[in-house]
């Protein structure tokens, strides 16, 4: 009787064990740092390295021999093509993350921000479009987080998406426009077209998380 109440207890501490497991190695996955997070643990490195080459007067505007506005806008165009790797190798993988879902629009934050603020330092953005286009990000990062703290995921919107390539469009012309006067005229144009836009989808963004949440109260 005794050898069979021990084997029970045997087997329902093997049970456990077994279905304890699966959880332990997905919380551990969650948190891996997988190629993907790997790239976007990248992006932010660049972030610094970004605002040195724009905000450093270097001698004759060169760097190795190449114009600085020329590696500027070289490595903000690289920091932005990772923002697309990281995600498509995410999901081609299927190693999408905990750690790679909030570490990537936090290194897109960064990345913009560092961009628009060195800009405005250059004089080369209104300091008041920047202010505009940053307190969107805050506004809608603090709705994005109330949604999550009920369990609620709001997904970017096409307005959304079509701001962020009009941010990255503008900043590249804006750095490149600190040596041709036409890609600054351009870069403010679109600047306009990236101000308006990130308004609109903030509206748009406030609009769905109230029909949510409401749903969900």
């Amino acid at each position: 009787m005794v050898a069979v109440l021990f084997a029970s207890r045997s087997n329902r501490r093997a049970q456990v064990t077994a279905v304890g497991q699966p959880a332990i190695n997905i919380q551990k996955s969650a948190f891996a740092l997988n190629l993907p997070n790997a790239i976007t643990i990248g992006r932010i490195f660049l972030v610094p390295l970004l605002v040195v080459v724009l905000l450093t007067k270097f001698e004759g505007h060169l760097i190795l021999g190449v114009r600085k506005e020329l590696v500027g806008a070289a490595i903000f165009g690289l920091a932005s093509l990772t923002d697309w790797l990281d995600g498509y190798l995410a999901r081609r993988r299927q190693q999408v993350t905990t750690l790679g879902q909030f570490m990537d629009p936090l290194a897109d934050k960064l990345l913009i921000t560092a961009a628009l603020v060195s800009l405005v330092q250059m004089d080369l953005a209104q300091s008041w479009m920047v202010v505009v286009i940053l307190g969107r990000e805050i506004a809608v990062t603090v709705l994005r987080s109330l949604a999550q703290s009920r369990g609620v995921a709001i997904p970017a919107s096409p307005l959304g998406k079509f701001k962020m390539v009009s941010q990255v469009v503008a900043i590249l012309l804006l750095i490149l426009g600190d040596h041709v006067p036409e890609f600054a005229a351009l870069g403010r144009i679109v600047l306009w077209i990236a101000m308006l836009t990130a308004v609109a989808s903030a509206v748009d963004y406030y609009r769905r998380f109230n029909g949510v949440i409401n749903q969900n109260w």
